[in-house]
């Protein structure tokens, strides 16, 4: 089953923040969660959403899957916690 179709435990909103920000909040987010749980992160900075977050969730060994949102300018990126 595809991320995108399972129920995040957290929603996170960081439209209109720029770099750092979405990453950082996205850390936080993620050092809450409980092991399998996904958080949903909806982005609209494209440094963000294509680089710096997929490059935190690999390092730290977190399954990414990224959604882009054309109509909307914007990303959704659900992370799952091993």
């Amino acid at each position: 089953m595809a991320l995108k179709d399972e129920s995040p435990a957290q929603t996170l909103d960081t439209l209109g923040r720029v770099c750092p920000y979405p990453l950082l909040l996205t850390k936080k987010a993620m050092e809450k969660l409980s092991s399998g749980q996904i958080l949903k992160v909806l982005c609209d900075a494209p440094a963000s959403a294509e680089d710096s977050i997929p490059r935190y969730a690999e390092k730290s060994g977190f399954s990414l899957e990224t959604v882009k949102v054309e109509d909307k300018g914007m990303w959704e990126i659900f992370i799952k916690k091993p």
